[in-house]
């Protein structure tokens, strides 16, 4: 099902909002509903030594694409999501310059709740698996966020 009018503000109001992604130079697209690609670049600002990448960067992207792919199958509905719990397993360190890019999929929808994967990796490096995740979000009224309907 393609987004409706009502989805496509929402999300572009979502996008505006979203200052701690900004903040952390990420980016994402919804490809389709249901699946979406959230990138980042890593740079100076998002190491932990003089050589590698924090893991709290990788479970801020993680945490973004897991809820972004959630938003584009709810957004529809004019409902948002918060993120209840999620997993995620580091299989490899990342440094600046990386090019990391993340893949969502729903696993299941409810009427409220939904089971999203993940996987990251870093695209410059031969696709290199970076990260892997599920999470659990509750979905709810976008205006109960803030959101303008």
């Amino acid at each position: 099902m393609a987004l409706t009018q009502g989805a496509l503000s929402l999300i572009s109001q979502y996008q505006e909002q979203n200052h701690f992604g900004k903040f952390l130079e990420m980016s994402f697209k919804i490809l389709n509903e249901g699946e979406v690609e959230y990138c980042l670049t890593i740079n100076k600002n998002h190491l932990a030594t003089p050589n590698a990448g924090h893991g709290g960067v990788i479970a801020a992207l993680m945490d973004g694409l897991l809820g972004v792919t959630a938003l584009s199958v709810v957004a529809n509905d004019l409902k948002v999501v918060a993120t209840v719990e999620f997993k995620i397993n580091f299989f490899n360190p990342f440094f600046e310059g990386d090019e990391l890019c993340g893949k969502g999929m729903i696993e299941q929808k409810g009427k409220r709740i939904l089971i999203v994967s993940g996987e990251i990796v870093a695209t410059n490096r031969n696709n290199m698996k970076i990260a892997k995740a599920t999470g659990t979000f509750n979905s709810y009224p976008a205006e109960k966020a803030g959101y303008k309907i």
